[in-house]
């Protein structure tokens, strides 16, 4: 028959609290495990939108009239809502110097929505990203006719994309005890190189002007100084045609004649912002009056407001275009 060891009660007691409290520890180890899996799966929903962010950043660094101002919200669906607005321009210094210069700066707001969990109790995290783009790019113009030129392009973009998780953080790091750094007070930062082909041409007689433009653009953006959950690339790839017809409409303002604009634009998206917000092309139709104010300004020749409607898969809309040429 085997010993037996007598405990005195207090030893016995002590021993039962450690293998209880062995216990517990061991399946609030597991709990935490299960919470910081499940977090780990919001991460990666959290890469998701970023890659989708960089994406939209694509429509930005292109300078390109049809999505030039986009504003989409669906809240039937509870989508994030889209805001995008763009100002650019580009032009030939003169005949005799051909040399093309061409520059854009744009912003835009991302609002998506995640889940957090810590297995029980669920919360939606609002935020909100916004995004601030330039693009500068440098060209030269080779005559194929007197009013068609062929003219190559090169571009470097950059931008950088603040996330705000406003008051939704407290509840993250309260009830997971994990900070995820990028949706609050986080950004990402990218930078783009490439360019475009364009061909240009300008009719222009006595009583109307025609100006055309067909161009394909490439530019490749890379993330670069941001958080590694959110590191990417993406591609922005458009070709674009675009039509403008001006002609007097019989008035005078300034003391000049005011004229009559009329605008078509298409732009098909090819790159990595194609169907990310369910469309893969735009189309524009413009309406609008131009005021020729050289006379009493040197530096704004000619302001233009143009009315337009826009449409592609599944979105349409309008928009009033503003634009001054120099």
């Amino acid at each position: 028959m085997p010993p037996c060891i007598t405990l005195p009660p207090r030893r016995v007691l002590l021993l039962l609290t450690t293998l209880l409290a062995g216990a517990l520890a061991a399946s609030a180890a597991q709990a935490q495990a299960q919470v910081v899996q499940q977090l780990r799966l919001a991460n990666a929903r959290i890469k998701d939108h970023a890659n989708g962010i960089l994406s939209l950043m694509a429509y930005s660094v292109v300078p390109d009239l049809a999505s030039s101002n986009l504003q989409i919200k669906n809240g039937s669906t509870a989508n994030p809502s889209v805001f995008m607005t763009q100002l650019g321009g580009g032009d030939s210094i003169s005949k005799s110097l051909p040399l093309y210069l061409e520059g854009a700066i744009a912003a835009s707001r991302y609002d998506p929505t995640f889940i957090a969990t810590d297995g029980n109790e669920t919360r939606r995290l609002p935020t909100r990203w916004n995004t601030v783009t330039g693009t500068g790019g440098v060209g030269w113009d080779f005559p194929i006719t007197d009013e068609l030129v062929f003219r190559p392009i090169f571009d470097i973009a950059l931008g950088t994309v603040a996330s705000d998780l406003r008051l939704a953080q407290a509840f993250v790091n309260y009830k997971t005890d994990l900070d995820l750094d990028f949706l609050d007070g986080g950004t990402l930062n990218a930078y783009g190189l490439g360019g475009a082909v364009m061909l240009d041409w300008e009719h222009i007689r006595p009583d109307y002007q025609v100006d055309v433009e067909l161009r394909y653009s490439d530019i490749r953006l890379r993330t670069f100084k941001s958080s590694a959950a959110v590191e990417g690339e993406a591609s922005a790839r458009t070709a674009n045609l675009y039509a403008r017809y001006r002609a007097p409409t019989g008035l005078y303002t300034l003391d000049r004649p005011l004229r009559y604009v009329l605008e078509f634009s298409h732009s098909h998206y090819m790159g990595s912002q194609a169907d990310v917000l369910g469309f893969d092309y735009l189309t524009t139709l413009g309406l609008g009056l131009e005021w020729d104010t050289s006379k009493y300004s040197s530096l704004v020749t000619r302001a233009r407001a143009v009315m337009r409607y826009v449409f592609g898969n599944n979105v349409e809309g309008v928009s009033l275009g503003l634009a001054v040429s120099f």
